[in-house]
């Protein structure tokens, strides 16, 4: 039996769900008030945490899963020789299923059996893997039968139901009066030890990832957390959930002091929307985009880490309805300013599917405001849909040649990229329609040029310079050598590679 604990990426991405009241319990949570308290810490020492988990721990559950995974075996190139030599005859190359498991951590919320935990604790681990039941473990080792209430991939939250009464809860508490630097401590179930207790501080608030979504802002803790701890409590010195935690920064799998939980002010709402049997919904534009780095933002003559810049709007979508353009670049949503602490996904997303987003935006130098009506996000499964494969590329540790001699441009002498026209047989070959994308075809990058280290490479297909468009290389050429004429030391590059998307990269020019 192989074990695979669940603990990767989350993607969390929230919306408008209505918050559902806290029912009434005749029994008391374990972390009622007044119940739990404190000894006064000797100088110098924290306080000892032992009441305080005495009282939380019951209610922190181990949830294990049980997987039907389907393993491709490619066939036995040895079955003419060795037949049954091999152990039961020639293999067909048929898909044999074996069983998997994943284990991860969970809490209880409500004295009748409803549990959180992370939506990837309960997901099937591997390709073509079906989860065939889930087995939620209480600190009594008492065991039940799950049954899943609601699973929110965008949020990485689920939420569980078993069937029994009087089971010890712990209620939310409000992250929103967390400070950096507070006492936390983490209850879970790491490596499948069993019930496991961590404490160390908050280190950070509002923690941006770069995974993009609704909620890419943690409590970043140095607390340790471990595989298997996905989908515990994090607590606060008062015994409120203030977090659960979902992801850690490690090389090398193990706790190195960074790990992350979603706030339980972004996880409450979307918990109490699945509990009450409602669909989590949150805004959608139909747009594709990107900070605006320092290169980018030197290239518009913008000030860095201010907005971001539309590479993609998607036809028939909200964005495309309200005007966006490829090239805007969206300042403020909603009197709110877009900032790598504050996304764009992040404001979009919490603006309710079907109300108004005011955007502040400039195109072409120039201040505008466009408003959308914010449509609702569809399913990750049917966003990832949209993506049909990944394009590595190659290097051949020089100036690449395409099919054919390459023609030389100033592209070559002033930027270190060697191009040619799109023909149909190019796009064919590359798997895009020219129909829908345009422009000239990277055939060489030199290796000791900036386009290199941006990762311009072979295939990448440029549809513009400076926002103007190219669909020749003369037209490339002529809008390189413009650019020098004019005295400027970078030009903002649009490219799109086949089935990954499309990018703005700002490219120095050699001088």
């Amino acid at each position: 039996m192989r074990y695979a604990y669940a603990i990767t990426t989350a993607l969390l991405l929230g919306g408008a769900a209505t918050t559902m009241l806290s029912p009434s319990y005749a029994q008391n949570a374990q972390n009622e008030p007044g119940t739990i308290s404190a000894a006064a810490p000797k100088a110098g020492a924290p306080m000892s945490f032992a009441d305080m988990v005495a009282k939380l721990q019951p209610a922190v559950v181990n949830i294990s899963t049980k997987q039907k995974v389907q393993i491709s075996t490619g066939g036995n190139p040895f079955g003419d020789l060795f037949g049954g030599m091999m152990g039961g005859g020639q293999d067909d190359g048929q898909p044999i299923t074996r069983e998997g498991q994943s284990l991860g951590s969970g809490f209880i919320i409500s004295p009748d059996g409803y549990i959180v935990t992370n939506a990837h604790v309960i997901t099937a681990g591997a390709k073509g893997a079906k989860v065939e039941s889930i087995t939620v473990t209480l600190f009594n080792r008492k065991e039940y039968v799950a049954k899943v209430i609601g699973s929110d991939t965008a949020s990485d939250l689920a939420v569980l139901k078993v069937d029994a009464t009087n089971l010890p809860y712990v209620k939310f508490g409000d992250s929103g009066k967390a400070r950096v630097g507070d006492w936390v401590i983490a209850i879970g179930e790491p490596f499948g030890l069993g019930g496991t207790v961590t404490a160390g501080i908050i280190s950070a608030l509002n923690r941006v990832t770069g995974q993009g979504g609704a909620y890419d802002r943690f409590i970043q803790t140095d607390a340790a957390i471990n595989k298997g701890n996905s989908g515990g409590p994090m607590f606060d010195l008062n015994g409120n959930v203030i977090g659960i935690n979902s992801q850690i920064y490690s090389p090398s799998e193990g706790s190195v002091g960074i790990g992350f939980a979603i706030p339980a002010a972004s996880a409450k709402p979307i918990i109490d929307t699945m509990i009450k049997g409602g669909k989590v919904q949150r805004g959608y534009l139909g747009i594709g985009r990107q900070p605006v780095d320092e290169d980018i933002a030197s290239t518009l003559g913008l000030p860095k880490d201010r907005g971001e810049i539309v590479n993609r709007v998607e036809p028939g979508s909200p964005g495309q309805k309200a005007g966006l353009k490829q090239g805007d670049v969206i300042v403020a949503v909603n009197g709110q300013e877009v900032t790598p602490e504050q996304t764009l996904p992040y404001l979009v997303a919490n603006v309710p599917p079907g109300s108004a987003a005011k955007m502040n935006i400039i195109r072409d130098g120039k201040p505008m405001t466009v408003t959308a009506i914010v449509g609702n996000r569809p399913s990750e499964e049917e966003l990832a849909n949209s993506i049909t494969g990944n394009d590595d590329g190659d290097d051949d540790g020089g100036t690449q040649g395409g099919n054919g001699a390459p023609e030389l441009h100033a592209g070559a002498e002033l930027l270190g990229v060697q191009v040619t026209a799109l023909t149909p047989q190019i796009a064919n070959s590359l798997g895009v329609n020219p129909a829908q994308v345009s422009g000239v075809v990277v055939t060489g990058v030199s290796m000791a040029s900036d386009p290199a280290a941006k990762g311009l490479q072979r295939g990448d297909i440029i549809s513009s310079i400076n926002k103007t468009v190219v669909r020749t290389p003369a037209e490339f050429d002529a809008q390189i050598r413009a650019a020098k004429a004019a005295g400027k030391t970078t030009v903002l590059v649009y490219f799109t590679r086949a089935r990954q998307g499309s990018l703005y990269v700002a490219i120095k020019l050699k001088a």
